[in-house]
C-alpha cells in the first residue's frame, strides 16, 4: 500500500514551535493533508513523551484518530550538525534519554536536545538502542552535516555504513544530492521539519513509500529498500526556494559567486556584512559528478509548493492564512485531501476557479518561474505570464 509520510517534525515543547504542536491537533491537520504516517519529533521530551505513550501502540507505532505515529527526535551535536533518530519502542527512548543523560543540559527543557557528543558517539548510542538515525537537513549551512563535514564517514566514522538515510532539507533535492557518489546507497528523505500545524507548514515537504503493514519494521524494511519496501517519491520544494540556496550576504543579501566570496574573504562590500556558501557551491564543492547521476532505486522527486500557497499565488493574496485562501483550500480538500489534489487528482473534477486549477496544473508540470533565495532571504515563485498567470508571491516558508 502507498503510504505519505513526514518523519521530522517538532511538538509544542521545542523551541519556536507553534503551541498548537500538540498531538490531536497534529493529527487533525495530518489527516486533510493525507499524510498517514508522522514522526512525533521530541520524543526524549519527558512531558511529550508521557502524551505519546498514552496513545494506543502497535507493532511500534502509536495511533490518533486514523493517523499514526513513529517516536523521532532531533539532536544537535557538539559541532551543531542535527541528527534525526527514529525509536522503535519507548523503552528504547527511555535507553536514550539514560545514556544521553549525562552529556546533555538541555534534555529536560528542549525538545531538540543539544547534546555534547560527536556524531559517530550519538551514532554509537543510538544504533545500540535499535534505532535508527541519519543527517536532518543535509545540506543546510548553519546545522547540516555537510557544513561541517566532507563526507559521511568524517561526522559517523565507523558508523557510517549503517547510515540508511539523509534528509535532504528544503534547500536540496534528488538532483543536488545524487551529485555525491557517497549518497548513491542512501534512502533519501523529503520531510517538513514543521514548527506548526498549518497547512502550509505540515508536510509541506513529505514521502510516498510502498508498505505492507503500518509497523515499525514495516518502516524500517521500506527506508532500507528490504522485501519489496521502498520509497515510490519524494516532494518538496525548488531547491532555488530556499533561503541559503546560493552564496549570499546575510545582511542585506546580495548574491555572490564563491569565487567572489573568497575574494572578499566572505566581508560584502555594500554592508559589511558576512557572506554565507550557499547549497548550491557547496554541493558544487563535495559533487563527485557534473550532473546528477541517480541510482536505480531512486523514486522521482516532485517539486510542489503547499495548496493554500498556490491558491494565495493564484488570487494574488499576499498570506495562505487569509479566510478567502483557507475557504477555498477547504472547499478543494472536502472530498479529499491535500495530496491527492496536489499529485493525483483529475484536475477537471477539482471544485476551484480556474486559475487555481491552473497553477495546480503549472506546479505538475514544472512550469514556474522560481527567483533563487540567498543569505537567509527565502527565494521568490511566480507562474509563467505565457499561461495566463500574471500574479507573483513570495515563497511563505518561515519556520
Amino acid at each position: 500500500m502507498k503510504i505519505n509520510l513526514d518523519l521530522h517534525i517538532h511538538s509544542k515543547y521545542s523551541a519556536a514551535t507553534s503551541s498548537n504542536m500538540d498531538l490531536q491537533g497534529i493529527a487533525a491537520e495530518a489527516a486533510k493533508k493525507g499524510v498517514k504516517l508522522l514522526g512525533t519529533g521530541d520524543c526524549l521530551f519527558p512531558r511529550w513523551l508521557e502524551e505519546i505513550r498514552a496513545l494506543p501502540e502497535k507493532d511500534g507505532l502509536f495511533s490518533l484518530d486514523g493517523t499514526h505515529f513513529v517516536m523521532t527526535v532531533e539532536v544537535e551535536d557538539c559541532h551543531r550538525v542535527h541528527h534525526l533518530l527514529m525509536v522503535p519502542e519507548v523503552a528504547k527512548a527511555e535507553e536514550l534519554r539514560e545514556a544521553f543523560s549525562a552529556k546533555s543540559r538541555t534534555l529536560d527543557s528542549d525538545g531538540r536536545p543539544k547534546l555534547h557528543l560527536n556524531g559517530a558517539e550519538i551514532a554509537d548510542i543510538a544504533l545500540d538502542a535499535g534505532c535508527m538515525i541519519g543527517p536532518s537537513h543535509a545540506f543546510t549551512p548553519w546545522t547540516g552535516i555537510y557544513a561541517y563535514y566532507k563526507s559521511l564517514p568524517e561526522c559517523y566514522l565507523e558508523h557510517a555504513d549503517k547510515i540508511p538515510y539523509i534528509e535532504l532539507g528544503l534547500s536540496a533535492d534528488t538532483n543536488y544530492a545524487d551529485r555525491i557518489s557517497e549518497l548513491a546507497t542512501r534512502t533519501f528523505l523529503s520531510n517538513s521539519d514543521a514548527h506548526s500545524p498549518k497547512s502550509n507548514k505540515l508536510a509541506r515537504e513529505f514521502n510516498q513509500f510502498e508498505m505492507e503493514e503500518m509497523s515499525y519494521q514495516d518502516l524500517y524494511h521500506a527506508i532500507h529498500r528490504h522485501a519489496g519496501r521502498h520509497p515510490i517519491l519524494n516532494v518538496g520544494f525548488y531547491p532555488e526556494e530556499g533561503k541559503y540556496n546560493r552564496t549570499a550576504c546575510t545582511r542585506c543579501f546580495r548574491q555572490y559567486t564563491a569565487e567572489e566570496m573568497a575574494e572578499l574573504k566572505r566581508h560584502c562590500p555594500v554592508c559589511g556584512g558576512i557572506i554565507k556558501l550557499g547549497v548550491k557551491d557547496r554541493v558544487d564543492t563535495l559533487a563527485t559528478y557534473k550532473e546528477p547521476v541517480h541510482p536505480e532505486h531512486r523514486p522521482p522527486y516532485l517539486h510542489l509548493i503547499p495548496l493554500a500557497e498556490i491558491i494565495a499565488m493564484a488570487l494574488g493574496v499576499k498570506s495562505p492564512d487569509s479566510a478567502g485562501v483557507q475557504k477555498r483550500w477547504n472547499e478543494i480538500i472536502a472530498d479529499s485531501t491535500e495530496i491527492e489534489v496536489l499529485v493525483e487528482s483529475d484536475l477537471s473534477e477539482i471544485n476551484a476557479e480556474p486559475k487555481v486549477i491552473n497553477a495546480i496544473r503549472a506546479f505538475r508540470a514544472g512550469d514556474v518561474i522560481v527567483k533563487p533565495g540567498g543569505g537567509g532571504k527565502y527565494g521568490e515563485i511566480s507562474l509563467p505570464v505565457h499561461k495566463g498567470h500574471e500574479e507573483k508571491q513570495k515563497s511563505l516558508f518561515e519556520f
